[in-house]
């Protein structure tokens, strides 16, 4: 049989070698009124705890997934973040000690509905009798595959006063799983976290972490998440809900001794569950060509077409894996996940956070949109807080963020976030590189433009740096003590470089103007080498003199005498000669603008030029006011306030 592959490919079936298990003693009281009593909780961990304690990192698996992150060695069978967690990648193993628990609710090791309780009335439970019940029950906290069927793989005596959860297992929270691995890290003597990491439920939890928990961790990383579920996802877990629950094998939930579960209804919820994993074009890319020849399996479901043949096979593989009363449990805690509908209520859940941020979205992404990414974002920059965010362009959909040729896009990111910035070497990046005729040239151009921009900009002042580039001129900022730096950029190499920096850096269109800043947020608001790329400058420039109380603002000047002469004597379009040497069929620029025209644009705009500098980047000269800059000087650089 041959299917397209999945990332559940990349879950491991149990036994793993590696599990560890923390048992928290007495009573784990729940957000929503239950009540657990003697709670395991299973876990794995990579790398050494060092003498500080101040190394830890968690991860935090989605949904389906487990304890088993990555591999421990060769010989180990492959974890669903290998690609992530290792041996000098991105989340280091010979640096951090890597924990990755088994969420509260789950059927792999930490107690859940297949969990067993005692039962002292030795009366029935969802219409099963103690009796059937007990004989056949397994403790979910075993490493074994019993853990979701609940069937016995020892020939001790069961006690018939042991009985399954079932559907009777107490409602949770994302919440309630946080403290869970709270108690846990505590009890590896860790008092704070160097950061929490996770995908999809994974990111919720990461995100519950920071905003339950200020203090907890240094960094929280948030990947393809959200602060809620959509409508529209939350219907489709109701859908998932209402299968396993309506199949006739349920039971009522207590269904661990009979000899048919619901796995039908498990299976529909599963299959439910990848298509909106995936993105439309993911499918097409799966399964367009080979639509009308599906792999024959040994199958309830249809097979009509291809795609039946894929959802049937990971419906039905998912079934020998997973618990159906888990895939309840943890879908309805997902759904209950809420830090807020709109920014005020977004603003008040992250208003306690101390740490740093790092939110990563996928481009392709309709389960948990790059919108409701942005919508923390915004959220953070209103608050002040520390963030560095980007959309990764994949066609992937949800599964994205655990297939390795999108992982290696993100990856940068999050390893750049764990670095030690104190280190002169971590900082230490060269320009970015462009075609070697150029090159020399525009680096010395850039560095004195950057001069004359730092010269303009106060001391100590904040700074929010549009079209940042690689953050040079935020880390020469921050070298000469700034605190409260930003850079916003589209170019993902530009967003790994400025991050490798040290620098928070949002990946954001200009186009869509500033919503996510506050009025006055800034003393600096920096465009430089920019300008003429927007669509819509005007509309730009005044957002920008609404979040800045100073407007810098570098342009390319087309009324140079060099790009006059290309126009009026050679009939050619203007090219500039300088830092936007594109031909005219080529080039990112949207406008031409001169000095002159963003003069008179300043004036549009109700605000007055209080400082300007001229420059001819070729001859690296400054052009004196009275020397007609409009002819003379190919590069401007306009300090602007508001009238």
């Amino acid at each position: 049989m041959d299917v397209p592959e999945s990332t559940d490919d990349l879950r491991a079936a149990p036994p793993q070698q590696y599990v560890q298990t923390f048992q928290l003693p007495g009573e784990f009281k729940l957000q929503r009124g239950g009540v657990l009593h003697d709670v395991d909780c299973a876990y794995e961990t990579w790398g050494e705890l060092n003498s500080s304690a101040t190394n830890a990192v968690l991860v935090c698996h989605a949904i389906s997934g487990d304890s088993h992150a990555a591999r421990h060695d060769p010989t180990d069978s492959p974890g669903w973040w290998d690609t992530l967690i290792g041996p000098g990648k991105a989340i280091d193993t010979d640096r951090f000690f890597v924990i990755c628990p088994n969420v509260l609710g789950s059927c792999n090791g930490t107690t859940g509905p297949s969990s067993r309780r005692r039962v002292e009335s030795g009366g029935e439970i969802a219409g099963l009798s103690a009796t059937a019940c007990g004989a056949a029950s397994s403790s979910a906290n075993s490493s074994s595959a019993a853990s979701i069927t609940g069937e016995s793989t020892t020939d001790e005596p069961v006690d018939e006063h042991m009985l399954p959860w079932g559907a009777e297992f107490p409602d949770i929270t994302i919440l309630d799983m946080v403290r869970l691995e709270r108690k846990l890290t505590e009890s590896l003597g860790i008092k704070r976290l160097r950061a929490v990491v996770g995908g999809s439920l994974g990111g919720h939890q990461a995100l519950t972490w920071a905003t339950a928990f200020p203090g907890s961790t240094d960094l929280c990383i948030a990947i393809a998440s959200s602060p809620r579920l959509t409508s529209q996802a939350l219907g489709f877990d109701v859908i998932a809900r209402n299968a396993i629950q309506t199949d006739p094998h349920f039971a009522g939930g207590q269904y661990y001794s009979r000899p048919n579960k619901p796995d039908t209804g498990l299976a529909i919820a599963r299959m439910l569950g990848h298509i909106t994993y995936l993105s439309s074009a993911a499918m097409e890319s799966k399964f367009e060509l080979d639509r009308h020849d599906p792999r024959h399996i040994a199958s309830q479901f249809e097979q009509r077409f291809s795609i039946g043949s894929y959802l049937a096979h990971q419906g039905q593989k998912f079934t020998t894996r997973f618990d159906a009363n888990s895939y309840i449990t943890l879908s309805t805690a997902m759904d209950l996940f809420d830090l807020g509908g709109d920014a005020q209520n977004l603003q008040q859940s992250f208003s306690r956070c101390d740490c740093e941020f790092l939110i990563i979205s996928f481009s392709s992404d309709w389960l948990f949109t790059p919108e409701q990414s942005l919508d923390i974002v915004e959220a953070l920059t209103m608050l002040d807080k520390p963030v560095t965010y980007a959309e990764i362009t994949t066609p992937a959909g949800h599964d994205a963020f655990l297939i390795e040729r999108d992982i290696s896009q993100y990856a940068p990111l999050v390893a750049a976030k764990l670095a030690d910035h104190t280190s002169a070497a971590t900082v230490a990046l060269q320009p970015f590189k462009t075609d070697s005729g150029r090159e020399s040239k525009l680096t010395v151009a850039s560095e004195q433009i950057e001069q004359q921009l730092l010269d303009l900009i106060e001391p100590g002042t904040s700074v929010l740096d549009l079209g940042c580039g690689d953050g040079r001129l935020l880390e020469e900022l921050s070298r000469r003590g700034h605190q409260r730096l930003v850079g916003v950029e589209v170019a993902q190499d530009g967003i790994h470089a400025a991050a490798r920096r040290g620098l928070n850096v949002i990946d954001y269109d200009l186009n869509q103007g500033l919503p996510a800043f506050a009025d006055s947020q800034f003393d600096f608001v920096v465009l430089s080498e920019t300008l003429q790329i927007v669509a819509n400058i005007q509309s730009l420039l005044m957002e920008m003199l609404r979040v800045g109380e100073n407007v810098i603002v570098g342009f390319s000047n087309f009324a140079h005498r060099k790009l006059r002469e290309d126009f009026v004597i050679r009939g050619r379009s203007p090219r500039s000669q300088g830092l936007y040497g594109h031909a005219w069929y080529n080039t990112p620029n949207r406008r031409f603008p001169s000095i002159a025209d963003v003069s008179d644009l300043c004036t549009t705009c109700h605000a007055e030029i209080i400082g300007a500098v001229y420059l001819d980047t070729q001859a690296a000269e400054v052009i004196a006011p009275d020397n007609d800059p409009n002819l003379n000087a190919d590069f401007a650089i306009l300090k602007v306030r508001q009238l």
